[in-house]
């Protein structure tokens, strides 16, 4: 584990994989951590890649500034810690809050971005969206763990998923206890005000698009948005899966973003 000053806030990053292999960048979703997260990723996508995880301002064990946020200053974040840690480009992915985040570094940082793989995010807010996001505002403002749990699970989980892992479940109600609720809350705000979908022509880098057939929160609806807007990009969906696809199908989610990586790099895309 590591840290570096960004623009005067301490950013958390770790490393795995083989230093000389071609870097592959992970974005956190808004609940996610760089340390725990991305367990059924690392091994798996660490054998080919020099794969670097990392915790966004607000996030785990990065610092938690007021806000207000935007992804475009995410973005800016990214990108200074690419350049201290001697990164002139990636593979940029992200998944839910770090799809946005990655969308908006690659428009920002073309040049730096070699495939870009966007997994269950959108490039614009819906009204439907929007009031399950306000919802979840108004339990952070209660700082009330339980009925944040409550209004967050259903919508990033299918319900297969729910219905087959209560212990899982029941220890991320736990640790729900532990959040930084105006943090989270910040994030949220962020998310609010994004609005990319006019701007997704400026995403030059080969795109995948990774979607879960059952997500209900950011689903199948925007996945096809982000298709229509971006060129070079493909689109695929996880039968069965929910919002949080890569916990959800880990095997078939890391194949899938492998293969993509693997024959765009072949194609010389």
């Amino acid at each position: 584990m590591a840290f570096h000053d960004v623009s005067g806030v301490k950013i958390y990053y770790e490393w795995h994989g083989p230093e000389d292999a071609p870097v592959l960048v992970l974005n956190n979703g808004v609940l996610m951590n760089a340390a725990t997260s991305w367990g059924f990723q690392t091994a798996a996508l660490s054998e080919g890649y020099h794969l670097l995880q990392y915790d966004c301002r607000g996030q785990g064990q990065s610092d938690h500034p007021p806000g207000p946020y935007s992804m475009e200053l995410h973005a800016d974040d990214l990108a200074a810690l690419l350049e201290l840690e001697g990164v002139e480009k990636a593979h940029i992915a992200g998944i839910s809050y770090g799809g946005e985040v990655a969308q908006a570094f690659a428009a920002a940082f073309p040049e730096k971005v070699i495939n870009l793989v966007l997994i269950d995010t959108v490039s614009e807010v819906g009204p439907e969206l929007e009031l399950i996001i306000l919802g979840w505002i108004d339990a952070l403002k209660a700082r009330d763990p339980q009925a944040f749990f409550h209004v967050t699970v259903p919508w990033n989980f299918s319900p297969e998923f729910i219905a087959n892992n209560g212990p899982l479940l029941a220890d991320a109600r736990k640790r729900y206890e532990l959040l930084d609720f105006s943090a989270v809350q910040t994030l949220c705000e962020c998310f609010l005000q994004f609005d990319y979908t006019e701007r997704l022509g400026e995403i030059v880098a080969p795109t995948c698009i990774i979607v879960g057939e059952q997500d209900l929160l950011k689903g199948p609806r925007y996945a096809k948005i982000l298709k229509d807007g971006i060129k070079h990009a493909e689109l695929h969906m996880l039968e069965g899966a929910g919002h949080a696809s890569c916990w959800e199908k880990p095997a078939e989610f890391n194949q899938l973003l492998l293969d993509f990586l693997a024959r765009s790099s072949s194609e010389g895309l």
